[in-house]
C-alpha cells in the first residue's frame, strides 16, 4: 500500500475510534512520524492531505528542512528528547517542542524563542511509568509544578497541554491505564486554572495502541509505523 493509502486507513481508523468513545474525530489530531523518513516520503504525505509531522532529532530534521521549505503549509514538531544545549536550533526551525522535561529546558527555549521572533508551541512530557530510560517529569514532582508556577513568566513559550510515552506491552489495552492517568494529570492541572497554563492537547498513543489512546481522550495521536512501514535499522 502508498502512503496515501496507509494515511486513510488510519483516518478511518481514527475516526471509528473516535465513534466509540462518543468524539468527534475532527478533535484528534494525525501526526506523522518521520524520524529515519527522507524529504521524499515526506513529500508524498503531504501530497496526500498530511499536515503535521513530528520529528525525533534536531540534526536530523535540521539537514532535511532546507528541502522541504517549498511546503510552508506543512509543520514540524520535536518529540523526541531535547538536549539543553540544542535549544536555541530547535526553536529555530520548529513549530512546537513536544517534549519539555525541565524548567531548565523551558527557560533555554524561551530565550531561544525570544530571539527568533517567535512564541513556540509546547507540551509537558510526563514520564507515566517512571521508567529510567525514558525522559519526563514525574505527575508528582516539584520539577512538574516548577513548570507550571513559571509558564507566566515565559511570554515566549505557549502551553498547550501534555504528552507521554507510556510503558510498550504487546496488548494495546496494556497502555490504558497511563492513558488514563495523563488523563486525570490533565484534569487535574485544568481545575487549577493556572495563568499560561493551557491543557488543550493530550498527545498519547502510537501506531500499536492509537485507538485505546483515543477511547481515553487523546487529541493528538503519534503515528509513523502505520503510516510509512517499518524504519530501517540503524
Amino acid at each position: 500500500m502508498s502512503v496515501a493509502d496507509n494515511l486513510a486507513s488510519v483516518r478511518q481508523r481514527i475516526a471509528e475510534a473516535a465513534r466509540r468513545a462518543g468524539r468527534r474525530s475532527e478533535d484528534v489530531a494525525l501526526m506523522a512520524v518521520t524520524k529515519t523518513f527522507p524529504p521524499e516520503i515526506i513529500r508524498e504525505a503531504s501530497n496526500a492531505g498530511q499536515r503535521l509531522f513530528g520529528e525525533n532529532r534536531v540534526q536530523e530534521f535540521a539537514e532535511k528542512a532546507p528541502s522541504l521549505a517549498d511546503l510552508p503549509e506543512i509543520e514540524f514538531h520535536l518529540i523526541g528528547h531535547l538536549q539543553s544545549n540544542k535549544a536555541a536550533k530547535a526553536a529555530q526551525i520548529f513549530a512546537g517542542i513536544d517534549s519539555v522535561d525541565s524548567l531548565h529546558l523551558a527557560e533555554k527555549l524561551n530565550a531561544a524563542a525570544g530571539k527568533a521572533g517567535k512564541r513556540l508551541r509546547v507540551l509537558i512530557e510526563i514520564n507515566v511509568g517512571g521508567e529510567a530510560a525514558k525522559s519526563g517529569v514525574a505527575p508528582d514532582s516539584p520539577e512538574l509544578e516548577s513548570i507550571l508556577t513559571a509558564a507566566p513568566r515565559l511570554e515566549h513559550l505557549e502551553f498547550r497541554g501534555l504528552m507521554s510515552i507510556p510503558p510498550f506491552t504487546e496488548n494495546p489495552e496494556g497502555g490504558r491505564p497511563f492513558f488514563r492517568m495523563l488523563r486525570e494529570l490533565r484534569d487535574k492541572i485544568a481545575a487549577r486554572n493556572l495563568p499560561a497554563i493551557g491543557v488543550d492537547t493530550l498527545s498519547i498513543g502510537m501506531s500499536h495502541d492509537f485507538e485505546v489512546a483515543i477511547e481515553e481522550g487523546s487529541t493528538c495521536v503519534r503515528i509513523g509505523t502505520a503510516i510509512f512501514g517499518p524504519r530501517a535499522p540503524k
